[in-house]
């Protein structure tokens, strides 16, 4: 089978027609020698391949018997993974991963503590230069090297979740599966990460330190009335931001995980595959020394250029009165994204349509607030339930130093488009939001059209499959009036926030 990069428009592509359909083949990979979708601890590997399968594997520095191999978009810079790929290959002892996004193939080896670049080639030379690939990478060459024996006990299996190794697995000690599928390291005990046992005060304490000017905004989207829209603005508010020049993260709050959903992050067909289930925001806001938001934050290709997502998980609701009895947790958050202040401009999260533990969290970490309403009687008197929220939440950002969180404003969503609606009713539900409830409208309608709904039912056959895919209103309708309004909404909340350039 040859290959042809132009074929390739998105990552499940490159996966499956470059590395399933051809390099594994091509290099002597049978079908039981490579897992696709290996987790070990918070590192996600989207191929790993034996050049000898032995029982139990070993990951160490002596044990050169695989190759990891990564797929990203065909409009990703690889430059950009670089360095998560160098802890891959240093953290697990792995000693050749490769590295590609369909235009371009890089091959890396791990050297002490780092790696550097052996191969690179363009995708369309890869049949011309799949000899020089093999010579460093092919299942025969690698079985030259020299094999560690071990005791047998069970082979790898896909989709291991080595929840119980360390995020960061020193050099000197090898990883080995055992019978349960968890690890050993170098035969030693190793305890499961635990929730932190956090002193609050040390967070306050840290929060009070000399203030540095951010480099960051937080907007939240909340309303406590569901189906206002707040998925939609989130996903394509970030859309708008992103094909402006900001570097945009997504946090998913809301254990619906619409948010999730939208920005195309949920690609299996069955809940065996569920690659988020270990890895989502719960786990940020439950430890404080594991699960940074740089390593569980993922790329969503839904708009072009990416945003970076956060994600939500079903399961979130049955850890609510967990985190409760953690008093850290409400501040985890705010306290992780000074790690990645320097790499985002705007983060957006999208939150649940309640008063509960996650609405205060976003309240809390959040700058901005943006308040989403269909303008219909019930998200009205919803309105004073978000206001009481509010104070209550500025009562305590009050006492952590930070803040009031600041109110851009009510944003008129999902309206009609029925001109005798706009003409008459619409003019009339917009003044009563200051008049009665005191909060100011902002300028730009987010309106009800079929092109808004049909962006995010998209979907893609992978095989016999049809998942999911969904798309930003700019990539499905670029010229459309949704567009249009989600442009305008970009521009007026990059001059409220101070980020217009």
């Amino acid at each position: 089978m040859n290959f042809n990069p132009e074929l390739c428009r998105n990552e499940s592509e490159v996966e499956s027609k470059l590395i399933v359909s051809y390099l594994l083949p091509k290099l002597g990979y049978p079908p039981e020698t490579w897992h696709q979708e290996v987790a070990f601890g918070t590192i996600r590997l989207d191929f790993l391949a034996f050049a000898t399968q032995v029982i139990p594997f070993v990951l160490d520095a002596n044990s050169p018997l695989s190759v990891v191999m990564e797929a990203k978009s065909p409009r990703q810079n690889l430059d950009r993974h670089v360095l998560k790929f160098r802890r891959y290959l240093t953290s697990l002892n792995v000693k050749y991963g490769l590295l590609t996004n369909g235009h371009f193939i890089r091959i890396y080896e791990r050297v002490p503590n780092d790696i550097r670049l052996v191969f690179q080639c363009g995708g369309k030379e890869v049949e011309a230069r799949i000899n020089n690939i093999y010579a460093i990478i092919g299942r025969e060459s690698l079985k030259e090297k020299p094999v560690i024996e071990s005791p047998a006990i069970l082979p790898i299996q896909s989709n291991l979740s080595l929840t119980q190794v360390n995020q960061e697995v020193p050099d000197s000690q090898p990883v080995i599966l055992t019978p349960q599928g968890s690890p050993n390291l170098s035969n030693s005990e190793v305890p499961s990460p635990q929730p932190a046992n956090l002193d609050t005060q040390s967070l306050l304490n840290s929060n009070s330190e000399e203030k540095r000017k951010p480099t960051v905004k937080v907007i939240a989207v909340y309303h406590n009335k569901g189906g206002v829209g707040k998925t939609t603005v989130t996903v394509n508010l970030a859309a708008a931001l992103s094909r402006k020049g900001k570097r945009v993260l997504v946090i998913d709050l809301d254990s619906q995980a619409n948010t999730t959903f939208a920005t195309g992050l949920i690609k299996f067909d069955d809940e065996e595959q569920d690659n988020l289930k270990e890895c989502n925001i719960r786990h940020v806001l439950q430890s404080e020394d594991f699960y940074s938001i740089q390593e569980v934050a993922k790329e969503s290709e839904f708009n072009n250029p990416e945003i970076d997502v956060l994600p939500a998980h079903i399961t979130l609701m049955q850890y609510e009165n967990e985190l409760n009895q953690l008093d850290y947790s409400k501040l985890m958050l705010l306290q992780k994204l000074k790690d990645v202040e320097d790499k985002y401009d705007i983060v957006i999260i999208d939150t649940p349509p309640s008063l509960n533990l996650y609405a205060r969290i976003a309240l809390i970490t959040a700058d901005y607030l943006i308040i989403p309403s269909d303008l219909k009687p019930f998200a009205n008197q919803g309105l004073l339930n978000v206001k009481d929220f509010v104070k209550k939440t500025n009562e305590f950002r009050k006492f952590i130093g930070k803040d009031k969180v600041e109110i851009l404003g009510v944003l008129p969503c999902k309206i009609s488009t029925n001109a005798r609606f706009r003409e008459y009713t619409l003019p009339a539900h917009i003044e009563l939001v200051p008049k009665r409830y005191d909060l100011k409208v902002m300028k730009s309608i987010i309106y009800q059209r079929e092109e808004l709904s049909k962006c995010l039912e998209q979907s893609q056959d992978v095989g016999n499959l049809q998942i999911p895919d969904p798309k930003s209103v700019f990539d499905y309708k670029p010229d459309g009036d949704s567009a249009k309004e989600f442009e305008q909404l970009a521009k007026e909340v990059l001059k409220g926030i101070g980020g217009t350039k």
